[in-house]
């Protein structure tokens, strides 16, 4: 990895990173070493979350923002819907939020609860 830093490489390398990200996406030509490095990391991190696009691309894909979700609700001790992941998204979705439950408090679950419900938000 060259210096991150440098604002041409950086900006290649992240656009690299969101196209391996996207599951769709096939490049068959890189553009430069800084894109390429970026490309593989984000496909790495795709496939960490989706499985292999090998085994195909599910109805749902899972994000970082995702699994943030799941974490919250389990910090907040609420149920989930897994409805639409495969067997192995679910796999990280359930760590993600045993995680969550492992941090679960019960009374900093009343009073968060309680300020959402003033400000009139509803979680489901």
């Amino acid at each position: 990895m060259e210096d991150i830093f440098n604002p041409v490489y950086r900006k290649d390398y992240f656009e690299g990173y969101s196209n391996g990200l996207n599951p769709v996406i096939e490049i068959k030509e890189f553009y430069s070493d800084a894109f390429q490095e970026g490309f593989q990391i984000g496909r790495q991190e795709y496939e960490n979350m989706n499985g292999k696009i090998s085994n195909g691309i599910p109805k749902l894909i899972v994000t970082t923002k995702v699994l943030e979700d799941f974490l919250l609700a389990g910090m907040l001790g609420m149920n989930i819907d897994e409805t639409g992941y495969t067997p192995f998204q679910i796999e990280v979705i359930q760590k993600w939020y045993q995680s969550g439950v492992e941090k679960y408090d019960v009374y900093s679950n009343r009073s968060l609860l309680s300020i959402l419900d003033d400000n009139g938000i509803e979680l489901t």
